[in-house]
């Protein structure tokens, strides 16, 4: 299905102008996994109005030119192996997370004492508004490790952090399925949020203003 970018908000429009990577190209991880960037752009669209929309990931048109004067885009630069990408984008349609927690409740319903699940998921969320909050890492990734460890029981299973990015993270979650993941993330995004901001309330003068730390929406799927 294809977007209608005459929807996105102004400076969304002139951002994809800049014909930049479709990889987050500040994020180890998304690199490696071959992670999308407009997963996080369309993570920080859809809680925002377009009239009001803030984006600190915003990057504007420039092109670069080479030695010979000619104009070389950023797009050329970078971009996902079709076999990649026709992998990652059937990963990202999957129904895998609704039928494997249907499928855990109906044995659980059956023999509650007989059955051991663990449900795997990453989770990735926005700093609010995509701003470099954590930066430079260094001075965060001891404790915000730590702050979603210690997320672990409130959220019914096991949190530990897999990337800290300046806008963003990745974290790795096992679930018994006692939990729905929405309030497993509603749970981790309060209890880290709050350890955070005690730990670093200089943060706050990033968020520029009385605001949590993580955005509303988050991304999900299920790993083996």
């Amino acid at each position: 299905m294809s977007i209608d970018r005459k929807l996105f908000p102004a400076i969304c429009s002139d951002c994809a102008k800049s014909n930049k990577s479709d990889v987050h190209g500040k994020c180890a991880f998304c690199l490696n996994l071959r992670f999308q960037e407009e997963i996080l752009c369309d993570l920080n669209r859809c809680i925002q109005e377009r009239a009001e929309f803030i984006c600190s990931a915003f990057q504007p048109a420039l092109k670069l030119v080479g030695a010979s004067g000619k104009h070389v885009d950023e797009s050329d630069k970078a971009s996902l192996a079709p076999d990649q990408e026709k992998a990652l984008s059937k990963l990202l349609n999957s129904d895998k997370i609704k039928y494997e927690r249907s499928l855990a409740l109906q044995r659980l319903g059956r023999d509650p004492d007989g059955v051991y699940v663990q449900l795997k998921y990453h989770f990735t969320w926005n700093v609010s508004f995509r701003r470099p909050v954590f930066s430079p890492a260094n001075d965060f990734i001891g404790f915000v490790n730590d702050a979603f460890l210690r997320c672990s029981e409130p959220a019914g299973g096991f949190v530990d952090l897999i990337h800290l990015a300046p806008d963003h993270v990745h974290l790795y979650v096992e679930s018994d399925g006692e939990l729905a993941v929405e309030e497993m993330v509603h749970r981790i995004k309060r209890f880290s949020n709050n350890a955070i901001l005690r730990e670093f309330p200089l943060a706050r003068d990033k968020l520029g203003g009385d605001i949590g730390i993580w955005d509303q929406a988050y991304f999900v799927e299920t790993v083996s």
